[in-house]
């Protein structure tokens, strides 16, 4: 009986710890290919006829096209709202009433800029289920002791309220469109094929019905930002004809607005809303017809059939770009770097904004920029700091174009400038998926692929599968960088029907935008182990570290030093000797290159090694542990690119040397501690340390190029991989060594395209 009457107890307490265990993901958000939870459908709001009617748009200097300066229109005139009692309810209000599904955050004291105009409201009580921000509580409309400095901003969410309806109460005063959706909607079946769609009608979800506009009033400064939003950097002109013919055959549903753009918004809902469309009484547009644009896509982006991708990135150009993107997880996305005088430097974020963040997307074949960050956000870059104070018109075709300060006084790469740019939809994501795992960040990796006439889902071979094939998966998917390569995944109860492998020999160079652009093989698949639990998983993050040493340190450090064998005998168990050492006496000397490495975490999250102490290696003789067992490579070239001589470091003990200003140190290694760089430290190996040289006691007199290589074997992720090499002109005269022009980076700066700062501040 007391069992019986347990029973709605047990109940209840298993459906909240069911709930708890949901939670714990719940800041993960929903990755592509997951389904989102149920969403309410739009109601039009049905308000008295005493409720005052306002309009609402996002102003101010945006950082993204969906948050703003909060402006009300009423009484004929546009105003602003006091941050005195403004709360995220009042926030939610504000952003709803606008069609977005909900607030994220709010700001304070004008930080999108100071407005015009009176403070409509002051003291806003809202609870969040007001109908219109009119119906909160406050001092009354106009009713205000605040300055513009307390101007109120909102951000909201991107995803827009399913079924908006945009009703506009009061005509004619410059509202932002507000609609639920945009798209590009291929008509003529040579586009309807092509990915990405590059051309066909504008049209917009409204009231949950998708409408064509009117191209009456139509620009194309209107097209410009069509494209932009849409991953296209620019538009062209299209055979009008055809759409005459297509228009006359089936009847076009009009919006009920013309559109009314500047060019360089970063989305449709910046632009302003133009006239009331005069449509005739059967509904059509009158003296026009449907709004078609075509774009014109990046050089990575140019459009294939549905049945074959294009294969690899086009990323080899021809010549040298002025500008980069690094540290991002995903194309399109990063930390701004320009080049002056053969050496590349950053941007700082003072003034920092959409506009210039968009000229930069635009210049490197991408849309408009969906975000501006500030703060180094992206990862901390080395070097000078470039640019500051920079201010573009958005029409430039470079940002070295734009106005800026050459002065970078007091910036530093904590403020590094970085960008996301909006990129042409490819499909890439809905033919992967991550299958099995305790997140949606995590999983056994199935693939999507044609056998014998129909799609199947099936597994990847883990035979050779590593970090590049992992980052690869994590990009497709826009989950950030792989945290991990699995080779193993029998912990992960994937689909039992996806079980056979369908894809194997994986071998991604790690700039892939998709895994089918990785070399694999075709139809004939080889996997010893098969698939199911021996098949390829990954977790991913959405940061990561970032590994980069200092060119100046490795310079200032450099000499020559002739060493006895017998002091070398512990270097020489651990393989630190050219090969000729293991014939030579004890009492002969070895003719070492030293210098110091200083190696900085530059990147968003701490560098651990691969490996849990549990496996690290004790080395008896040096008496310490190997939690890497290669963590840098170092080489001696010849000028013709012939290796002369090499040396290796592992890591016996990666640790917080130094840090930034306000960072702790966290990683020791004294009595068995953990290891790690955090992010914003550096890790020194002194140049008196065991293993730090190279053995030169072979080569002959003559000039060299040195090469030092950090993480060779790609063990950890990191979030760029391009840094992780540092080059030197090493001179060698038989009695001294000389260390000179060190750099960071795979390409050699002797033969970069050199780029200087005219008297106007332009870059040429």
């Amino acid at each position: 009986m007391l069992s019986t009457q347990c029973l709605p107890c047990c109940t209840v307490i298993l459906l909240v710890l069911f709930e708890l265990a949901l939670a714990q993901y719940e800041h993960l958000g929903y990755p592509p290919g997951y389904p989102d939870p149920e969403q309410e459908h739009y109601i039009a709001p049905q308000l008295s006829p005493d409720t005052p009617r306002i309009q609402l748009r996002l102003a101010g200097d945006k950082r993204k096209h969906n948050e703003g300066r909060v402006e009300v229109f009423y009484n004929n005139e546009w105003g602003t709202v006091c941050d005195d009692d403004f709360t995220i309810h009042a926030a939610q209000v504000v952003c709803r009433e606008l069609g977005y599904l909900e607030a994220i955050s709010w700001s304070p004291s004008s930080k999108y800029g100071k407005g015009q105009g009176p403070i409509w409201f002051d003291n806003l009580h809202c609870t969040g289920k007001e109908k219109t921000l009119a119906l909160c509580p406050s001092n009354g409309i106009g009713v205000s002791d605040c300055k513009h400095s307390e101007d109120v901003g909102v951000v909201c969410s991107d995803k827009r309220i399913p079924g908006f309806k945009f009703v506009n109460t009061l005509p004619n005063h410059n509202l932002d469109i507000q609609v639920e959706d945009v798209r590009i909607r291929a008509i003529l079946s040579s586009y309807r094929k092509r990915i990405p769609v590059t051309e066909g009608y504008v049209e917009v979800k409204d009231g949950g019905k998708w409408k064509q506009i009117c191209n009456t009033e139509w620009t194309q400064l209107d097209s410009r930002v069509i494209c932009g939003m849409f991953g296209f950097p620019g538009e062209r002109k299209y055979n009008a004809r055809v759409y005459k013919m297509f228009a006359r055959r089936r009847k076009p549903t009009y919006w009920d607005y013309a559109v009314n753009c500047t060019g360089n918004e970063a989305h449709l809902s910046s632009c302003k809303l133009g006239q009331a469309s005069s449509l005739k009484l059967n509904g059509t547009c009158a003296g026009g017809l449907p709004v078609v644009v075509s774009c014109v896509p990046g050089r990575d982006f140019a459009p294939t059939s549905m049945t074959g991708f294009r294969k690899q990135r086009q990323s080899q150009l021809t010549f040298q770009p002025l500008v980069r993107l690094r540290g991002g997880a995903i194309v399109g996305e990063g930390r701004v770097e320009v080049l002056k005088n053969g050496e590349w430097g950053t941007i700082c974020d003072d003034s920092w904004s959409l506009l210039s963040a968009t000229v930069v997307c635009r210049e490197l074949g991408f849309g408009t920029a969906i975000e501006a960050l500030s703060g180094g956000r992206l990862g901390q870059g080395m070097g000078p700091v470039h640019m500051n104070e920079v201010q573009c018109t958005g029409f430039e075709k470079s940002i070295t174009e734009c106005v800026f300060n050459k002065e970078a006084l007091g910036c530093s790469h904590e403020e590094d400038a970085a960008v996301r740019c909006n990129v042409p939809s490819m499909g890439f994501q809905q033919s992967l998926r991550l299958s099995g795992g305790r997140n949606p960040y995590e999983g056994r990796v199935e693939v999507l692929v044609e056998r014998n006439g129909s799609l199947v889902w099936g597994t990847v071979c883990s035979e050779s599968w590593g970090t590049m094939e992992a980052m690869v998966v994590c990009r497709q998917l826009g989950l950030g960088f792989a945290s991990n390569a699995f080779q193993e995944t029998w912990y992960w109860p994937g689909e039992v029907s996806a079980d056979n492998v369908v894809m194997s020999g994986v071998r991604c160079s790690g700039t892939e935008m998709s895994l089918s652009h990785c070399l694999h093989h075709g139809a004939h698949l080889s996997c010893a182990k098969g698939g199911g639990r021996n098949a390829a998983g990954v977790s991913c993050s959405e940061t990561a570290p970032d590994l980069v040493l200092n060119p100046q340190v490795v310079e200032q450090t450099t000499y020559m030093e002739d060493r006895p064998m017998f002091m070398l005998q512990c270097a020489h168990e651990e393989d630190c000797l050219s090969s000729t050492a293991n014939q030579v006496p004890a009492n002969s000397y070895r003719r070492l290159l030293r210098f110091s490495s200083q190696i900085h975490n530059n990147g968003q999250s701490d560098f651990r090694p691969k490996a849990g102490r549990h496996s690290w290696v004790w080395h008896d003789c040096h008496r310490h542990y190997h939690s890497m067992e290669v963590f840098t490579l170092y080489d001696l070239f010849s000028l013709n690119g012939t290796k002369v001589a090499e040396g290796h470091k592992a890591s016996f003990c990666l640790e917080d040397s130094e840090c930034d200003e306000g960072i702790e140190k966290r990683y020791e290694c004294a009595n068995f501690g953990d290891q790690g760089i955090t992010v914003g430290c550096w890790d020194t190996y002194r140049h008196d340390i065991d293993c730090q040289w190279v053995d030169i006691t072979d080569i002959k007199p003559g000039d060299y190029i040195f090469q030092i290589v950090i993480n060779p074997n790609y063990e950890v992720p990191e979030s760029d991989y391009t840094n992780n090499i540092l080059k030197c002109r090493c001179r060698y005269d038989g009695h001294r060594v000389w260390m000179y022009s060190c750099h960071n980076g795979k390409t050699s700066q002797l033969f970069v395209l050199v780029s200087h700062f005219n008297v106007d501040n332009q870059i040429i």
